[in-house]
């Protein structure tokens, strides 16, 4: 019954450390494959394949560094030669290793074949044109507009209170002003989704600024009929000491 309990067990360490020990050399002979490409491709992963007369070989990196080298015979099965899970079979890391050097030949040839790829891309460009000039233009234009918004923010704190808004329609456009305090918040064209001649932010761009500038005055005349109606509806109130 208890028959060959006390046969000896060869033990495959050896092996075992072997193929350890080739893994580690190839992850780091590989890495420098992966760091090459991930230099050459301008990012930090990707993957690549190399064709041989045996196989296609797959290597993935991330960050400069072999996520997995993967070798797929022309016959058998596919064999992550390095791996984050675990070491391959001996004897298929035998088969892939057979196929290695010829694997590091087909990576050469690819870096071979891009060298001087460069070589005629042209490095000298066009000038390119200043729109310094416009921009002065803009921002002085809106600085005009932000100076009758304050204006008008001005009245309406001393009339309306410390902030709101006023709107009105211009051309069938809604514009409004936000006042808070004395000066402008916002001044706003368009509803909510509209285009901010004056705000916290910065300005409108001056294709905007072109767009709308030219019904400023519109705007502001409105805000002066509003303004005069104040005065007439005050005009007509009386105190005359009965109450």
């Amino acid at each position: 019954m208890t028959e060959g309990l006390d046969a000896a067990v060869e033990e495959m360490g050896d092996v075992s450390e072997r193929r350890d020990e080739l893994a580690a050399r190839v992850r780091t002979h590989a890495g420098k494959i992966a760091r090459e490409l991930a230099v050459f491709e301008g990012g930090d992963y990707g993957q690549a394949e190399f064709e041989t007369d045996s196989g296609t070989w797959t290597l993935k990196y991330e960050a400069g560094d072999v996520q997995y080298l993967r070798y797929d015979p022309t016959s058998g099965s596919e064999t992550y030669v390095v791996s984050s899970k675990q070491p391959p079979d001996p004897d298929a890391l035998e088969t892939a290793m057979a196929d290695y050097a010829a694997f590091v030949t087909a990576y050469n040839e690819y870096a071979q074949s891009v060298e001087g790829l460069l070589e005629n891309v042209p490095d000298e460009f066009p000038a390119v044109e200043s729109t310094a000039e416009l921009v002065a233009e803009r921002d002085r234009i809106v600085e005009r507009i932000r100076d009758v918004g304050n204006a008008m923010a001005s009245e309406l704190y001393r009339y309306e209170g410390e902030y709101g808004t006023y709107a009105t329609t211009v051309s069938g456009t809604r514009w409004e002003l936000k006042w808070d305090g004395d000066v402008a918040a916002y001044l706003r064209v368009g509803g909510s989704d509209g285009t901010y001649l004056l705000s916290q932010y910065g300005p409108p761009s001056a294709t905007e600024v072109r767009r709308l500038a030219g019904d400023v005055e519109a705007f502001v005349e409105t805000f002066n009929e509003h303004v005069d109606d104040l005065e007439a509806d005050l005009s007509r109130v009386s105190f005359d000491g009965n109450i």
